[in-house]
């Protein structure tokens, strides 16, 4: 690793800035890093090393640019460090569940919810993920304009409901999604200083934050509220949170379940949904590998709509989708703070550090994937990953904070893939200009206008 030798003090090097141009360069630090998020962590990443540090405002950042930095923070000691200033925002609408929760509390929401993704009752949800995707596909017209991205929120928010809940949102849908776009729109004003101060502010950000809050949570506390009436197990995530019992006999409160619910439902279905439309977005752009896709699902399925018995022969769907993430991966940034003093690659790491990790970033980097903007879905052969340090790619983080929904997220997305582009051809629409908007996901910004073509 190219490490800075010379920063082995106790706090690294400060940048020097003229006194009288400090304000404004704090200003127009925290207008680039509120505006494009991404721009400003690429611009870091171009400085030399692979442990870059940064002076904002009062806050020590690193960026850590190599794999076995980012093992080192979220495996091997990972409990020298706390969650970043993302989630612990995320809080204000995710409460206290798996993605945001610290410590015992962590532990004990992981262990009540681990039965919940057992392969088995993972295995379950197939049939409905592409029975949804199927409808989905019923509903386009061929030759039509529409969003891609907006098709597949949809379609997702559908399956999560449907998969974790036994609900049908059909009917709210749109408020849903608009309720989440609210959401997560504030993310980048509410990371940076004086972020305490912006919420307790009456802005027009801030109530439409809460607004938008309070509309998912009366979703969210619909359905604990109909299923406890019921008392029902219908097979769904919702019912096994409700009968998860802990060593001491103890349930789920209706505040955690709340939280987990909220988590899983929402920022799952909004993940996957950023992961499919960058993945069509892209093999609209790689017809080669579109034809191969295409020639593999014929192949295994041979008209008939996939099932979970399936999945493992979809190996080339399975890598497309890889590929998708690997260049824009649904998390873009991970964040973690120091709990102490530490060292870090050599590099003294103060306590409260921000300490940066972008698989966009290290996923990118030509060190680990060759000629790195090319769209290649042979990176995913079994040869090929087994070459690569294990966190040269980790779009579902690492460690014991590993989304636990992974599994989940890759039948989904190979299940909905490969069920869509058995009857369907997309193209971008020829005046479409679509860019990546870093927010708390990886989002296309204005969506992804495309056309669909009938394959039979």
């Amino acid at each position: 690793m190219d490490l800075n030798p010379d920063s082995t003090a106790a706090h690294p090097p400060v940048p020097v800035v003229e006194k009288k141009g400090a304000a404004a360069q704090l200003v127009n630090t925290l207008h680039r890093l509120q505006g494009d998020p991404l721009a400003f962590v690429k611009r870091m990443a171009r400085e030399p090393g692979d442990l870059v540090y940064y002076r904002l405002w009062r806050q020590d950042v690193f960026l850590a640019k190599h794999p076995d930095l980012i093992r080192d923070v979220l495996v091997t000691n990972q409990h020298d460090y706390a969650k970043g200033a993302g989630l612990q925002w995320a809080k204000r609408f995710l409460g206290e569940g798996l993605l945001t929760s610290e410590g015992d509390v962590h532990t004990r929401q992981r262990r009540l919810s681990q039965p919940a993704f057992h392969r088995q009752r993972i295995g379950s949800y197939a049939t409905v993920m592409a029975d949804y995707a199927a409808r989905c596909g019923e509903g386009l017209r061929e030759g039509a304009l529409f969003d891609m991205h907006a098709a597949m929120m949809g379609l997702t928010l559908a399956v999560a409901a449907k998969t974790m809940c036994d609900a049908d949102v059909g009917s709210e849908s749109a408020e849903i999604g608009e309720a989440l776009t609210d959401v997560i729109s504030v993310f980048p004003r509410f990371v940076l200083p004086f972020a305490g101060l912006l919420h307790r502010l009456p802005l027009p950000a801030t109530r439409r934050f809460e607004r938008a809050r309070d509309r998912l949570d009366k979703v969210v506390y619909r359905m604990i509220e109909d299923r406890r009436r019921s008392g029902e197990d219908r097979g769904d995530l919702l019912s096994m949170l409700l009968m998860a019992r802990d060593e001491d006999g103890s349930r789920m409160s209706d505040t955690q379940l709340r939280d987990e619910v909220m988590t899983l439902f929402l920022a799952g279905h909004e993940t996957t949904a950023n992961a499919l439309s960058w993945t069509w977005y892209l093999l609209a752009h790689n017809p080669e590998a579109e034809v191969l896709l295409h020639e593999e699902i014929d192949t295994v399925l041979g008209g008939r709509r996939p099932v979970f018995e399936d999945l493992p022969r979809l190996r080339y769907a399975e890598m497309v989708l890889a590929e998708s993430m690997r260049l824009y991966p649904p998390a873009w940034g991970l964040g973690r703070r120091s709990r102490h003093d530490q060292v870090l690659g050599g590099i003294a790491i103060p306590v409260d550090a921000l300490v940066l990790m972008s698989p966009y970033l290290i996923q990118r980097d030509p060190r680990f994937f060759p000629d790195p903007l090319r769209f290649d879905p042979t990176r995913f052969t079994p040869e090929a990953k087994a070459s690569r340090p294990k966190f040269a790619y980790f779009p579902f983080g690492g460690g014991a904070r590993q989304c636990i929904g992974e599994p989940f997220a890759w039948m989904e997305g190979v299940l909905v893939l490969s069920t869509l582009a058995q009857r369907w051809r997309f193209r971008l629409d020829s005046t479409a200009r679509v860019e990546p908007q870093a927010l708390i996901t990886l989002r296309p910004r204005r969506g992804v206008p495309m056309r669909g073509e009938r394959r039979r």
